[in-house]
C-alpha cells in the first residue's frame, strides 16, 4: 500500500469506531465548563476505582511511577494506564506525518477526519499492547502466604476488560473535549489534574504510612517536630516517603520552569502589507516545551516493561547473559527491585542511592540530558519547528524581518543563528531539571 493512501485504509474502519459527535450549535461557555467538569470527575473517580480481581499485597512496588506523572496514571486503579496510549499512538502519527512517510493535508477537512480516525485505531491497540504487557510482564503478581502468585486465567481476563475498556472511555472523554464540548486540550486536562492530585495528597493527605508518620510531607514535617526529632529526620524520610525536601524542591522546580519559560529571544518582524505596523517573532529558550523529557520517558518506561516481560518469561533465574543486559530484577518483601541491566540505569535512583552509588546518579543524568537533546533535535525536524519550516510560516503570515529580503533563504539562515541552539540547550536544561528534580523526591 503506497503511503499517500495510508489514511484510506482507514475510512471503512472509521464506522465501527466509537465517536463522539461534533456540536451542531454554538456551545456557551457555561455549557462547555460543565462537561469540562464532567470529564474531569469521571476520569478522578477512575484514578480511585481498583481494578476488580487484582488482590491485594501486592508482589511489587510502583517502578512506573514517572510514568504515571507525565501520563497521568495511577497505580492498579482504572487509570493504570492513563492517557499513555493516547499519547504514545498521536506522537507516532505525528513523527510519521512530520517525516512525510505518510501524506496528510491538515487543510482538508476529509484527511483531518481520517487522521482522528486512524489516531483513534492506534490508540485502542496500544491500549491492548499495554494491558497485555503489564498482565504478561508480571505487575500484578500477589504475596500470599508468603509464596509469590501470578493471576489466574480469569482473573487476567477482567483486568484486561477493565484496562481496555478505561482506556477507551479516557479516550472518548478526550474527543469529547477536542471536539468543542468543552474547554481546552483533555489530555492536558488529565495531565494537570493528575499532576495537582500527586502534589495534594503528597503534601497533606493524613493517612499513616510505615513510619508512623502521616503520608502527606507537610504533616509529617509537623508531626517530627511535635516528636522533637532531629533536623534531618523533619526533611528527609527515607522509603521513597513524601517529605519536605520533595516539596521544597517541588516548589523550586515550579518556580525556576516559570521563570526559564519566560526567557526567550525576539527576533524583530513587520508587515509588509501594513505600513509601520511592527511585531517580535519569540523564540522560547524551552523551544519544544516538554515533549523530549515526555518521549525520553515513555521510552524508559516501554523498555522496563519490556525488561520485565523479558524476565519473568525467560530469565527468572538470571543466568542468560545477553537478557540480563536488559535487565534483572529482585522479589523482596518491599516489592519487586530492579538490580541491573539497562532498566536499572534507566530508573530513577532515590537520593540514598546516589549518595551511595555517585556514578549511578552521573549515568542517570547523562542518559536523560543525552536523549532529551537528541528527542528535541528530532523533533524540530519532523514537528515543522526548524528553521527551513519556520521561514516558510513567516513568509506565507504576509511578514518580513527588517534588513532582509522578502525571501525564505536569508530568513532561513538568521533563525539558524538561533534555533538549533535553542533546540539543544533547551533540550538539555528540560532533561537536567528532570532528572536531579527526581533524585530530591519531587512530587
Amino acid at each position: 500500500m503506497a503511503m499517500g493512501r495510508f489514511l484510506q485504509f482507514f475510512r471503512p474502519i472509521s464506522r465501527v469506531l466509537p465517536e463522539v459527535k461534533p456540536p451542531e450549535r454554538r456551545v456557551g461557555v457555561y455549557e462547555r465548563l460543565f462537561w469540562t467538569g464532567v470529564a474531569l470527575v469521571i476520569y478522578l473517580v477512575m484514578c480511585e476505582i481498583p481494578l476488580f480481581g487484582v488482590p491485594g499485597g501486592g508482589a511489587q512496588g510502583d517502578v512506573y511511577f514517572l510514568w504515571r506523572v507525565i501520563f497521568a496514571a495511577n497505580y492498579r486503579t482504572l487509570m493504570e494506564l492513563g492517557i499513555g496510549p493516547i499519547v504514545t499512538a498521536g506522537l507516532i502519527l505525528q513523527l510519521l506525518a512530520g517525516a512525510n512517510i505518510i501524506e496528510v493535508d491538515f487543510s482538508k477537512s476529509e484527511d483531518r477526519a481520517l487522521y482522528t480516525s486512524a489516531s483513534k485505531f492506534f490508540t485502542i491497540i496500544m491500549i491492548i499492547v499495554q494491558a497485555l504487557a503489564y498482565i504478561l510482564g508480571g505487575a500484578y503478581r500477589y504475596r500470599e502466604g508468603g509464596v509469590i502468585r501470578n493471576l489466574s486465567f480469569t482473573a487476567s481476563v477482567l483486568v484486561f476488560v477493565q484496562l481496555l475498556a478505561a482506556g477507551i472511555i479516557i479516550m472518548l472523554l478526550d474527543e469529547l473535549i477536542q471536539k468543542g464540548w468543552g474547554i481546552g486540550s483533555g489530555i492536558s486536562l488529565f495531565i494537570v489534574a493528575g499532576i495537582t492530585k500527586t502534589i495534594f495528597w503528597s503534601s497533606f493527605s493524613p493517612f499513616p504510612l510505615g513510619d508512623g508518620k502521616y503520608m502527606g510531607a507537610i504533616l509529617a514535617f509537623v508531626q517530627s517536630i511535635l516528636k522533637r526529632e532531629s533536623v534531618h529526620d523533619w526533611f528527609i524520610r527515607g522509603h521513597g516517603y513524601p517529605d519536605m525536601l520533595g516539596f521544597l524542591t517541588t516548589v523550586i522546580i515550579f518556580l525556576v520552569v516559570i521563570y526559564m519559560e519566560g526567557m526567550r529571544i525576539e527576533i524583530p518582524v513587520s508587515y509588509a502589507r501594513v505600513r509601520g505596523f511592527r511585531g517580535k517573532l519569540p523564540l522560547k529558550l524551552l523551544y519544544v516545551s516538554n515533549i523530549p523529557v515526555i518521549l525520553t520517558y515513555a521510552l524508559f518506561a516501554n523498555i522496563q516493561l519490556i525488561a520485565r516481560i523479558v524476565w519473568s518469561k525467560f530469565n527468572s533465574e538470571g543466568t542468560n547473559f545477553l537478557l540480563n543486559l536488559i535487565g534483572t530484577f529482585n522479589e523482596t518483601a518491599e516489592g519487586m527491585r530492579i538490580t541491573g541491566g539497562l532498566a536499572y540505569y534507566i530508573t530513577t535512583p532515590r537520593l540514598e542511592d546516589v549518595l551511595q552509588n555517585p556514578l549511578r546518579g552521573v549515568i542517570y543524568t547523562c542518559i536523560v540530558v543525552g536523549l532529551c537533546i537528541l528527542f528535541s533535535v528530532i523533533w524540530i525536524e519532523v514537528g515543522g519547528l526548524g528553521p527551513d519550516k519556520v521561514a516558510e510560516q513567516v513568509i506565507q503570515s504576509g511578514m518580513q524581518i527588517p534588513g532582509f529580503r522578502r525571501s525564505k533563504r536569508p530568513i532561513e539562515n538568521l533563525l539558524r543563528r538561533y534555533i538549533p541552539t535553542l533546540t539543544i540547550l533547551g533540550g538539555g536544561l528540560v532533561g537536567l531539571i528532570a532528572s536531579v528534580s527526581q533524585f530530591f523526591g519531587v512530587f
